[in-house]
């Protein structure tokens, strides 16, 4: 996503408070004591109404993987649903084989592709389909003395590395061990996957794993977005730079979102999205996301200490906003989340129960609730079981 390499680390303190935004910072809200905001908390008061089965909150640490934790997220959920027992997947095998695809897509175009920790939802399912899955018990990741993630180093001798590989001169030979030597820089930070692990007692490669136990079909996935400029009902390539990979997403109308979203969830599916975080009126330390129906720079002092004070009136959002706030680069795509549900507030408006990956401390112990305005607003994409939309969707889309 977006600027996902820095914004993944960074949008979950940067963001809590109505401040300049700064993206020179790392992900300090994984560190620090976060003391609720019980004055908020009381005045908002959430109820839930779904509250679909789900893993536990992870902390994806200072690096850029929020795509791969929410969409590992959604598949652990997928495996509830379809009655297997959830696994804790591996978050960084998934993203290990991302970056080196990602790499070999970076010499292919020429240096031409956006490097850094970023991707996108269907990058996890693409990699599951191709190189299976690991439980997190069996490769964490942690190959280099610490206890959550951290790729700065390694994502600097990556990008060092590919930069001389793409400038060997003209009229001569790449090195032909160079996707070797780039692999090698990431497993000497991540670790070399197994080819072969026992997990429970029995023997699996990565791919049999992913067959046995998680169990569920690549094919069933599919990605969906909402812009004027495309054919509706048809697919086009999301137009971010963390598609690295030039995936497809299917065209919808701008209602279609939180159509397809409710109706998913109604059916007992939850959903990976992906999302602009970098809004005055999304606060991770609050765990509340809106559209204030005054723009911040309107503001007064006094309205702006008050944003997470209880609920408020919003901007009611139309796709001609939506467009607008995307080509205008006011919306971008910086996080990855997974929607597990729907609440509603004291006055019973309803909002979406939002898992993240940036550890437990802010209100609500790592999740967020968003209203129906913002994600309609601010969504770049969400990926979910093709089986949840409706017969007729399924029909527009020629699934």
């Amino acid at each position: 996503m977006k600027i996902t390499s820095v914004l993944c680390l960074t949008a979950g303190l940067l963001l809590a408070s109505a401040g300049t935004k700064s993206f020179a910072q790392d992900n300090l809200i994984n560190s620090l004591k976060h003391n609720k905001s019980d004055k908020s908390i009381k005045l908002f008061k959430f109820k839930d109404v779904i509250n679909l089965d789900h893993t536990s909150v992870k902390n994806q640490g200072h690096s850029g993987t929020c795509w791969s934790y929410s969409t590992n997220s959604f598949l652990e959920s997928e495996m509830a649903r379809s009655g297997r027992q959830p696994v804790d997947l591996a978050e960084i095998f998934t993203a290990r084989n991302a970056y080196i695809e990602k790499g070999e897509q970076y010499v292919r175009m020429h240096g031409a592709v956006t490097l850094g920790d970023g991707g996108e939802c269907h990058d996890v399912i693409n990699m599951y389909r191709k190189y299976g899955a690991l439980p997190q018990s069996v490769y964490t990741g942690l190959n280099y003395g610490t206890k959550i993630n951290d790729f700065s180093q390694m994502a600097a001798l990556q990008e060092a590395f590919l930069k001389t590989v793409i400038n060997t001169p003209a009229n001569k030979p790449l090195m032909p061990n160079w996707q070797k030597a780039y692999t090698g820089i990431i497993d000497a930070y991540l670790g070399t996957p197994p080819d072969t692990f026992t997990y429970e007692g029995k023997q699996y490669t990565p791919k049999s794993f992913a067959k046995e136990v998680v169990g569920l079909d690549a094919d069933n996935y599919v990605e969906i977005s909402s812009f004027m400029n495309y054919p509706m009902y048809k697919t086009f390539v999301l137009p971010v730079p963390d598609n690295w990979a030039m995936g497809s997403v299917y065209n919808v109308q701008f209602n279609d979102i939180t159509d397809i979203i409710d109706t998913a969830l109604s059916k007992g599916y939850t959903i990976a999205w992906a999302t602009d975080v970098s809004e005055k009126s999304f606060s991770w330390k609050n765990g509340v996301a809106y559209v204030p129906e005054k723009d911040y720079d309107d503001m007064s002092d006094e309205e702006k200490k008050d944003m997470f004070m209880g609920p408020k009136p919003e901007k009611t959002i139309t796709a001609e906003m939506r467009q607008k706030a995307f080509d205008d680069y006011q919306t971008t795509d910086d996080h990855g989340m997974q929607i597990v549900g729907t609440a509603k507030d004291v006055n019973g408006k309803p909002y979406y129960i939002i898992k993240n990956s940036w550890g437990v401390k802010n209100d609500y112990d790592g999740y967020l609730y968003v209203t129906k305005d913002y994600l309609r607003y601010k969504t770049t994409a969400f990926l979910l079981n093709k089986n949840a939309l409706t017969t007729d969707m399924r029909q527009k889309l020629s699934l």
